[in-house]
């Protein structure tokens, strides 16, 4: 059993940056996609970006592009989340998750079977 683990997470102001990291202990090629996830407080779980294993594509929901950047080092089992001009609406619970399903919707979380234990962001002044 695949476990994922994030780390990075804190307050930061508005404006600022932070970057999530999600270390797998294996990474499998029967991986379809690893992604990011967000939940903030009342609300759904939504997908943020992810990335597809087998040629590294990339994809992002609309609120985040051009803020946030999706990176993977395969040698160290980890994916990244680069997060930048941070907004108070970005403040969530952060998840990382991996599917070994091939998806219609790469940013849909009900498709991703494994996640991590999640990791606070909170932008606040």
């Amino acid at each position: 059993q695949v476990q994922l683990v994030e780390s990075g997470g804190g307050l930061v102001q508005p404006g600022g940056s932070l970057r999530l990291s999600c270390a797998a202990s294996e990474f499998t090629p029967d991986f379809y996609s690893i992604g990011w996830f967000r939940q903030a407080p009342g609300k759904g779980r939504e997908g943020v970006s992810c990335i597809r294993n087998s040629d590294g594509t990339t994809y992002y929901t609309d609120s985040v592009k051009g803020r946030f950047t999706i990176s993977r080092d395969t040698a160290k089992n980890t994916v990244y989340l680069q997060m930048n001009s941070l907004k108070p609406e970005d403040t969530a619970v952060y998840y990382c998750a991996a599917s070994s399903i091939r998806l219609l919707s790469i940013l849909f979380p009900g498709g991703y079977m494994t996640w991590g234990q999640g990791t606070q962001v909170t932008v606040s002044s």
